[in-house]
Parts: structure tokens; C-alpha cells; sequence
């Protein structure tokens, strides 16, 4: 992340010799990037279908929203206010899906052996408002619950395919609880569980200093389609992972040091990633328009201020939150400014930031669950991880139980305190609503203590 990512290929390829000095080191550019992730695609393992899925819900019938339990062709679910709907609002692959409303679940009343990937497909049932849930999983024949991956919000009117990386080992089973929208239905299809990775596994990476991807892969997003809801995006001057169904990037990881900060001027040219997958919706500049949010930098354009070109970067719709103005113009934004002060003091800072939840108040007033036609998800907090270090070399090694860590979770919302300070939580807070695992380069011993702490200075 040093000016240096401007130089040319050789400068690049020095950074995989160990004699490498950290100055000297560099993102790797997309065309290599891309050689990495196709080399590992090839070598990877084959996916498997676990036997019995997908379940299409086509061999049941249930009518009624009364709890009780359905014989289906994987085997025994339970339906709690929901039953298997074949009406033309029922969005379905086939003749048939399940239909969720208020709170309803959908559960296996069975185990299986070990899951690597859950695929879901799910749509609004007819004209029906926004719902949200979450996929769970029981590792003890349904005595108790988890929740694996982010919650999910249904918005479309067509299937749309959710995938979750579980890597769970021994005997498991899995639950749809919905968990918002009141009355409004939604359709579940296409129930599917995979074992193998079948190319899903995060490319092997050996960061070194100022590496986007120094501290960890949070989610351990990958490049790949079959992953829509994680899907691993190197821009070089940040790093993310993009949640194709929310619009908006889950997590987004850089570094700042002082030869990131220079005297460029912010470029403003916001404009749609045509990066991402074919088919997959675009985000345009105009798409926040009217909504009473802003379009919200998860990389902020300041802290890419020494080039055009990264300056730029940064202005790509894929790097946006929808955000209330008054959390992105007041502690947020204090915030960011706060954080480049310590680089400008000495320090250099490893960042990790993103949203989660749905439901924000902008400055339309109102809780949004929403905006663009239901194409974003308005997210209902915005979170941030700053790991701060005195400049030096070997970053993840300096690391200790002494390191600062500014972890702060603020609500999306127009009302909010206007110190940032008020926010401040633990990372093992964020890690807990968010489901993913940061800092996880760091030593096991030493994240126990860190991601413990909340910082007071």
C-alpha cells in the first residue's frame, strides 16, 4: 500500500522474495491476482451434493401455516407458521416452495454427516414488503441453535441463490428462522448441501507488511460465483467482500501509511464496478438518489490521497454503504479523521470496516429497509476495526496484547451522538453481530486479550 504499487511488473514480482525489504513491497495487480484464483480453481477439490438435496419441496404438501411436520424427499422438516405454497404469487423453481411469514422456520427433523456449503434460494412472495432471516444450524440434533453467516434480506420478486461457507464437520442439521417483515411472506427453494469446497476455499495467501489482507480474511471470501453472498474483490488499494443480494460490500480491509496520504484532490467520479460478475446488478451513481442517504465510502476517499488513480478507487459503487448523513458526516467521518491523524503522527493503521443488520434512518425520516427499487440493503449499524502501530517493519509480528484496537459499532441512523468515542465496543462485539472473524492472522493468545478491550484513550 506504499507509493510504490505504482511500479512495474518486476517491482511486483519482488515482493514473493523473502530478501524483499518492506518498502519495496506491494499489492499484487489484478491480472496476477487473477492467475492466482484461476490456478487455485483448477486444483480444487470437486464439490458433492449431499445425498437427498437439493430439496425442491416438489414431494410434500402442507396448506395451512400450523406448526407440524412434512415427509419430503431429503427427509423430515418441521414448519412453523409456514407451509409449502403452489399459488401463482409463490416464487418456485418448479410447482412448489415453502412460504414463510411473521417469524416462521423451516427445519431439518434430521441429521447429516459434515456441510462445507449451504445454498438457498428465495424471493418475496407476490407484491409482499422486505423480510430478512437467517440460516442456523444445530450440532446436537436440534437441542440447540447457531447462527452461520450474515442475515440475508429477501427483496426480489425472482429467486435469487444464497450461499453460505459452513464448514461444519460431524452430524448437523439446519434451520430458516425468519426474523423480520411481520406479515410479509417470503419463498424459500432449492435447499442445497454441499460437501468439498468445490473451488470455494479462500486462495492461499502469504501477506506481507501493508497487505490488504494482513490481519485475515474475516469471512474468507473467495473469488468465485457459486459464492454470491462473499465474494472475495481486490481493488488493490482495498480489499472487500461483496454481497451480490445487499448491493453493498459486507466487510471492506486496507492499510494507511504516511505515503498513502498525499496532496491529491477527492475525484468524486462515483460510477458502477464493472468488475463484478456478469449479470450481477450494478450500482450506479444515481442510485442513492433521493433516498436521504449518502453514498457512504467504506474506504474513505482521504485516506487515498496519493494518486489519482487511488484517489479514485475508491469512488467505485461496490465501496458503498448506504449511510445517514449524520452518521457519515458527523462521528464517522470524525472518526476517519482521527485515524489519519495518527498516521500523520507516526503511526501506520490496518483497517477493517463494514455494515451489517438492515434498517437505517435517513434523513427522509423513517426506517428504510431498502432503497433503488430494493436492489441495497440498508444497513442498520456501521462498524470499524482500526489496529494502530508505530511505523516499523514485520507489522503482524509487532502486534501484542498492548497493541491499540479502536473498535467502534454506531447505528445507521440521523439521531446519533455526534462523539465518536460514544461507540467505542469490542471487537469480540462486532465479531458476535456480525459472524465473522477478525484480527484472525494474529495470534490466538494474543487476539483473546485484544479483541477483548475496549479502547479508552
Amino acid at each position: 500500500m506504499k507509493a510504490l504499487k505504482k511500479l512495474s511488473l518486476l517491482a511486483i514480482l519482488c515482493l514473493g522474495l523473502a530478501s524483499c525489504k518492506k518498502d519495496n513491497q506491494t499489492q499484487p495487480d489484478n491480472s496476477l491476482l487473477e492467475q492466482k484464483l484461476n490456478s487455485k480453481a483448477s486444483t480444487a477439490s470437486t464439490q458433492a451434493v449431499v445425498a437427498g438435496f437439493p430439496e425442491t419441496f416438489e414431494s410434500g404438501t402442507k396448506g395451512s401455516y400450523t406448526a407440524g411436520s412434512v415427509t419430503l424427499s431429503s427427509g423430515s422438516w418441521s414448519l412453523d407458521d409456514a407451509l409449502i405454497g403452489n399459488l401463482a404469487a409463490d416464487a418456485k423453481n418448479g410447482s412448489q416452495s415453502i412460504r414463510i411469514r411473521n417469524t416462521g422456520t423451516l427445519s431439518m427433523n434430521f441429521n447429516i454427516n459434515g456441510a462445507d456449503v449451504v445454498t438457498v434460494a428465495h424471493a418475496k412472495y407476490g407484491s409482499d414488503a422486505n423480510s430478512t432471516w437467517q440460516l442456523w444450524y444445530s450440532a446436537d440434533s436440534g437441542s440447540s441453535w447457531q447462527q452461520t453467516g450474515s442475515t440475508m434480506t429477501t427483496s426480489s420478486t425472482t429467486l435469487t441463490t444464497a450461499t453460505f461457507n459452513v464448514a461444519i464437520s460431524g452430524n448437523v442439521r439446519f434451520q430458516i428462522r425468519k426474523i423480520s417483515g411481520g406479515n410479509a411472506r417470503i419463498n424459500i427453494d432449492d435447499f442445497s448441501i454441499s460437501t468439498g469446497d468445490g473451488g470455494t476455499t479462500p486462495p492461499p495467501t502469504n501477506p506481507g507488511d501493508d497487505s490488504n489482507l494482513l490481519l485475515g480474511n474475516p469471512s474468507n471470501a473467495v473469488s468465485s460465483t457459486s459464492s454470491p453472498e462473499n465474494y472475495l474483490m481486490e481493488h488493490t488499494y482495498y480489499t472487500s467482500s461483496y454481497s451480490r443480494s445487499r448491493a453493498t460490500p459486507n466487510w471492506v480491509s486496507w492499510h494507511i501509511g504516511s505515503s498513502d496520504l498525499g496532496s491529491n484532490s477527492r475525484q468524486n467520479d462515483f460510477r458502477a464496478d464493472n468488475t463484478l460478475p456478469s449479470g450481477w446488478y450494478q450500482v450506479s451513481s444515481s442510485s442513492y438518489s433521493g433516498s436521504g442517504f449518502d453514498r457512504g465510502h467504506n474506504c474513505p476517499s482521504a485516506d487515498r490521497t496519493a494518486s489519482v488513480a487511488s484517489n479514485s478507487s475508491t469512488f467505485l459503487m461496490s465501496n458503498m454503504m448506504p449511510q445517514a448523513p449524520n452518521n457519515n458526516q458527523g462521528p464517522w467521518a470524525d472518526l476517519e479523521n482521527y485515524t489519519r491523524s495518527l498516521v500523520t503522527a507516526g503511526n501506520e493503521v490496518y483497517i477493517i470496516c463494514g455494515s451489517h443488520g438492515s434498517g437505517g434512518t435517513g434523513s427522509n425520516g423513517g426506517t428504510t429497509y431498502t432503497i433503488d427499487n430494493g436492489r441495497i440493503n440498508v444497513p442498520s449499524n456501521t462498524w470499524k476495526v482500526i489496529v494502530v502501530l508505530p511505523n516499523g517493519n514485520n507489522d503482524l509480528s509487532r502486534i501484542t496484547s498492548s497493541t491499540r484496537i479502536i473498535a467502534v459499532n454506531m447505528p445507521n441512523t440521523n439521531g446519533l451522538n455526534t462523539n465518536w468515542k460514544t461507540f467505542r465496543t469490542t471487537v469480540n462485539s462486532i465479531e458476535s453481530a456480525t459472524g465473522y472473524d477478525l484480527l484472525s492472522n494474529v495470534s490466538t493468545s494474543i487476539q483473546n486479550v485484544i479483541e477483548a478491550a475496549t479502547d479508552n484513550q
